[in-house]
């Protein structure tokens, strides 16, 4: 059940990507933010995260991914969201990921792709302007 007024985030680390200290940090962030984050920790599959993200009726979903498999991953998440109805859960993406490949991963259902130098910043107020002021609310 949500917190009334906050907005609840997924941070997720899709593949096999071994390396989480850049999701735990924007955990942080996000929790310092006044936000409600739920990280499901490393090597967790596409179908997973879609499934937590539904059943902890969160609002927006960040994956991070290191491993260069964003382009099979990030879009998998968002098909597999739009098949179960739930297409209205912002997906967004962060990590190694080439200026070169934004725009196919935005024309397959990612939101939005923070790169190498993004800041906490930057994340917070985009989830803050991107999720709807009232979402939280209607996820109880």
């Amino acid at each position: 059940m949500a917190t009334e007024g906050k907005i609840r985030v997924l941070v997720a680390k899709p593949g096999l990507d071994g390396h989480d200290r850049g999701a735990k940090v924007l955990a942080l962030a996000l929790r310092d933010a006044g936000m409600e984050v739920i990280y499901t920790g490393l090597r967790q599959t596409a179908e997973q995260i879609a499934a937590a993200a539904i059943q902890e009726g969160v609002d927006i979903v960040g994956l991070s991914c290191l491993s260069g498999a964003h382009m099979t991953l990030f879009p998998r998440v968002v098909e597999l969201l739009r098949a179960q109805g739930a297409d209205d859960i912002r997906v967004i993406g962060g990590g190694i990921i080439p200026e070169s490949d934004v725009p196919e991963l935005k024309a397959k259902g990612t939101a939005e792709i923070f790169g190498p130098g993004s800041s906490m910043q930057e994340i917070v107020h985009y989830i803050q302007a991107h999720v709807p002021k009232n979402a939280a609310d209607e996820s109880e």
